[in-house]
């Protein structure tokens, strides 16, 4: 498999200009490649955007419209990594800065910022700045602030198989699933990637009469009182097609297939002026929603080879992730994996809602 890969391996890596921000296994392919981009570094400055601090910005510098900082491209699809901010320092008050990283988020639907060094508070504080912190989960004794999710590969230091049920969207069993989320890490281990995948790109990548049934489909969430979702639905941001699904076991307890407009079947049940045509089992639409992510990997997806110190913002409700099993390797032999993550929700407007109106339900 060869998935984009954004990687700690290729030091080399900062200091290339946008244009020569390729897929990782490139980089490893040819030692040619290093020189030809060192050049291209050299001659590029000219035309790369400036890098601009608000640390070190007057006020008098602050100017409408101004950037904050400029970016080059995690992969061909979505992604960008940050340059010449340091999140520790930065005004979270500066709405300006806030409404460039929000609109990026929208643009580019994740946001990675490189050597941070983030106190708990601190990234909590920059996900308030975002919006409203949502807490579900476990509160490790490690872990440096209330609303700081802390995972890692040593029980004794964070919470373990986090995200490994299979690929998700955070927050399906809330009526708003999270708008973006925050993972920040303070230690990092060989081999524990997190891949990324879009999800309007996955969507469109599937053949008409997938999309047609995909269309169909809600997902019934496992737990009771949890609302249904459906499958496909209208980005609320971006406008686009986006999908709301958890491929883990103990996260779906069924799917409904609504029948076809025309469908002549009497129809087995009717849930919000729905008439749903068959109950269908967890397995066969996670099943095939898994199928047709990693089929399309080398395509669409990205690989997230972590270092120390990266800082993520990413939009929840356009990505979906998945941890791999080498999150989970023996501390011993490959390093201490620590994560902090964050979930930040939306408003009313991020209830999944499709483009003819109708939106997540409870029974």
């Amino acid at each position: 498999m060869t998935i984009p890969t954004i990687g700690r391996l290729c030091k080399f890596r900062q200091c290339l200009p946008v244009a020569c921000v390729l897929p990782f296994h490139l980089f490893r392919a040819s030692s040619g490649l290093m020189a030809m981009a060192m050049a291209m570094a050299s001659s590029s400055s000219s035309s790369s955007s400036s890098s601009i601090c608000p640390a070190n910005m007057q006020d008098d510098d602050k100017k409408p419209g101004a950037s904050y900082y400029s970016t080059r491209p995690l992969s061909n699809h979505f992604g960008m990594e940050v340059l010449g901010v340091d999140m520790s320092q930065v005004d979270l008050g500066d709405q300006q800065l806030i409404q460039q990283i929000k609109n990026d988020l929208v643009q580019h639907r994740a946001l990675l910022f490189r050597n941070q060094s983030l106190a708990g508070e601190r990234q909590v504080e920059i996900s308030r700045a975002l919006g409203r912190v949502e807490s579900t989960f476990y509160k490790h004794p490690r872990s440096p602030h209330p609303d700081i999710f802390r995972v890692s590969n040593d029980e004794a230091e964070g919470c373990r198989n986090v995200g490994r049920s299979g690929y998700h969207v955070d927050g399906t069993f809330m009526m708003t699933p999270f708008q973006y989320q925050t993972m920040f890490f303070p230690s990092v281990a060989e081999g524990a990637d997190t891949i990324f995948i879009p999800l309007k790109e996955l969507y469109e990548s599937v053949p008409k009469e997938t999309q047609q049934r995909w269309n169909r489909l809600w997902m019934v969430t496992g737990r009771n009182q949890a609302p249904i979702h459906p499958l496909v639905y209208q980005h609320p941001t971006r406008k686009d097609t986006t999908m709301v699904f958890h491929c883990g076991e103990p996260f779906v307890q069924a799917w409904f297939l609504e029948a076809e407009k025309d469908s002549t079947e009497s129809a087995a049940q009717e849930e919000e002026g729905m008439v749903i045509e068959k109950r269908l089992p967890p397995y066969l639409v996670q099943e095939e929603l898994t199928n047709a992510i990693e089929s399309r990997l080398d395509q669409i997806g990205m690989r997230m080879q972590w270092q120390t110190g990266d800082f993520l913002i990413c939009d929840n409700l356009a990505l979906a992730h998945y941890a791999t099993e080498g999150t989970q390797g023996d501390v011993s032999d490959i390093g201490l994996r620590i994560l902090h993550r964050t979930t930040i929700m939306g408003g009313d407007d991020t209830v999944p809602r499709k483009a003819d109106g109708r939106s997540s339900f409870v029974i």
